[in-house]
């Protein structure tokens, strides 16, 4: 009696290759490490929608490319073998299910994401970001809506504001931020600080209102995993709490010009102590003889000094003669 081979059933076979896929996809999803530190309370909110990303992705990669070497292998041209391949004639089931798969994988993800744009303050903002427009109205929400909210005195502001949690109270501190060719400038209205880094204390709510002096710029903090357009005559905003000190960089994300690679700034997230210290060491009005120290100092001379300590000396003059603070 002949020996008969042994097979492996199809349908155990498509199940170990389907745990195997989806265990290394997991894994790798969680320990990807391609993106930077977490300093920020919305950072972990980008990550998970991206590690999920990255985990749909390495299943599809693995399916896919698997089943490329598969076939490379499996009909490979043997020598000597001339005869034709078997007619394939369609799956209609098969092109309904390779269809429906990705529809409901990019649908998932478009819900997704449009819930954490709503946490980190991109929609329920609680009157602190809105829609184009000029009507002058005070802050209000239309009954029974979570949509976006007018802001004050009828400016309104794009941008992550905050979440609806957020939104009801104040910033523990505003900053205000100017982008130019190729320079960032914070101001900080409270104490009249005028920098050319970004100073916040860890644990606050911070915001920042972001205005462009001529091209359109982009603000960018990637440990903190927040971005946003910085456009002329239209004030755009920030808010975010910092989660660890340290010193980070802040890169300008939209090409801006010539020096567009140059457009870059640091923010410094100190300690509640670190922090008071900076600003009483850098308050204008506690300077001596800053009455006169500010008369005297030009936009040019505060401009040269922020473009020297960014290496960027050549631009200063430009920047100088074409910007008006």
């Amino acid at each position: 009696m002949a020996n008969e081979k042994e097979t492996i059933p199809g349908t155990l076979i498509t199940l170990v290759i389907g745990i195997t896929v989806t265990a290394v996809s997991i894994w790798y999803g969680q320990n990807n490490n391609l993106l930077p530190e977490q300093v920020s309370q919305q950072a972990p909110l980008v990550d998970d929608l991206f590690n999920i990303m990255v985990v749909i992705g390495t299943a599809l990669f693995l399916v896919v490319e698997g089943a490329i070497v598969f076939t490379l292998i499996k009909f490979r041209h043997r020598p000597g073998d001339e005869t034709d391949s078997q007619p394939v004639t369609g799956n209609f089931s098969l092109e309904i299910f390779w269809t429906a798969i990705p529809a409901f994988i990019v649908i998932g993800l478009g819900i997704y994401s449009v819930q954490v744009y709503n946490q980190m303050g991109g929609f329920d903002t609680g009157g602190n970001m809105a829609h184009h427009g000029h009507a002058p109205v005070q802050v209000a929400s239309l009954p029974g809506s979570n949509g976006p909210l007018l802001a004050q005195g009828g400016d309104i502001t794009y941008g992550l504001g905050a979440n609806a949690e957020m939104g009801v109270r104040p910033a523990d501190l505003t900053v205000d931020v100017a982008g130019m060719q190729y320079a960032w400038i914070f101001t900080y209205p409270d104490s009249g600080i005028i920098s050319g880094e970004l100073h916040v204390p860890i644990g606050q709510d911070v915001k920042l209102n972001l205005e462009a002096k001529d091209v359109l710029h982009a603000f960018w903090l990637p440990q903190f995993r927040i971005k946003q357009d910085v456009i002329p005559g239209q004030q755009t905003q920030l808010r975010f709490v910092a989660t660890k000190t340290g010193t980070y960089p802040i890169v300008c994300a939209e090409l801006c010009g010539s020096y567009h690679g140059g457009m870059r700034s640091q923010i410094i997230v100190h300690s509640p102590e670190d922090y008071q210290a900076w600003l009483e060491a850098n308050t204008v009005a506690q300077a001596p003889g800053s009455e006169q120290t500010l008369a005297t100092l030009t936009d040019s001379d505060r401009l040269a000094a922020f473009t020297h300590e960014f290496g960027m000396d050549h631009v200063g003059p430009t920047i100088a003669a074409h910007t008006h603070l």
